[in-house]
């Protein structure tokens, strides 16, 4: 359902641009979101966009993420600049719906000089 790419491993005050594709319209669903998890962490909650409105940021964001979509591709973007260290983790695309979410498969994203 949902193939998120765009990892990899960049240094401290690098940038990279995750994607997510999905299978199907995402306007079909009413949330789409990105997480991620660090080794031994949580599944945290990056950002959303809730029912085709404009996107949300978790605080630790702090203006350095943007989330944004094309419809016509099926596509949601994750862009992250000034990347640190702690930014370090799995990143995953979420999509969720009345009747249920889907994951995807995670893209590994590694600051470090």
């Amino acid at each position: 359902q949902l193939q998120a790419s765009g990892g990899g491993l960049v240094q401290p005050g690098g940038f990279l641009r995750l994607s997510c594709t999905a299978s199907e319209n995402i306007f079909s669903f009413n949330v789409m979101a990105w997480y991620r998890q660090a080794p031994g962490g949580q599944r945290d909650w990056v950002a959303s966009m809730i029912d085709g409105g404009g996107p949300v940021y978790a605080d630790f964001v702090a203006g350095r993420f943007a989330m944004s979509r094309d419809g016509a591709k099926k596509e949601v973007y994750l862009q992250m600049n000034n990347l640190k260290p702690e930014d370090s983790a799995i990143y995953y695309c979420n999509a969720r719906r009345p009747s249920g979410q889907f994951w995807g498969q995670g893209t590994q994203v590694t600051v470090s000089s």
